[in-house]
């Protein structure tokens, strides 16, 4: 039985696409936005925080607020929607 998971996961992995750094966002609002646009349009993707509570902020004002992160296929499509969300 354990064996058969495993083995189901491993074939799991290797179909799985690598994600990569795609953009880097500004603040929380852009991340929320720009989060219900991908999910609303299917997009896999992630958005990883530079949050650091306990260095009080410095990772954030060195390496903005965040990055979207999906894979590579995405990375046009992704911009196209950011450069309209940021429209001003």
């Amino acid at each position: 039985m354990f064996f058969e998971k495993t083995s189901y996961i491993r074939g799991k992995l290797k179909t799985m696409e690598k994600y990569e750094k795609i953009l880097v966002l500004n603040n929380e609002f852009e991340a929320e936005l720009l989060e219900e646009v991908l999910t609303d349009r299917k997009i896999p993707h992630g958005i990883v925080t530079s949050d650091d509570t306990a260095l009080g902020g410095i990772m954030e004002m060195e390496f903005g607020w965040g990055y979207v992160e999906a894979p590579a296929r995405f990375k046009e499509e992704i911009d196209n929607i950011y450069a309209e969300i940021t429209k001003e």
